[in-house]
């Protein structure tokens, strides 16, 4: 498959950034889902250890992406411990 890539790449220059362009987008999408997989508190991955990681979180915890008007490192804690 990759060989075609190439040959295609050779014979029509003009797809180069084609290629380029569709795969940092793969890429892209590939590290946004680890991401996703990693660091969100509603994945949980280790349930004996941690069955609701969702509680531990403090309110200073950023989880999301990108947040317009919120500075997360100003909030107090408004909620009881469980």
């Amino acid at each position: 498959m990759f060989r075609v890539m190439v040959n295609h790449a050779k014979k029509h220059p003009s797809l180069i950034p084609l290629f380029l362009i569709i795969g940092s987008g793969g890429v892209g999408a590939a590290l946004y889902l680890m991401r996703l997989a990693v660091f969100n508190p509603d994945v949980c991955w280790d349930k004996k250890n941690n069955p609701e990681p969702w509680n531990k979180l403090s309110p200073s915890d950023q989880y999301k992406f990108y947040s317009v008007n919120v500075d997360y490192s100003r909030l107090k804690k408004d909620r009881p411990d469980f």
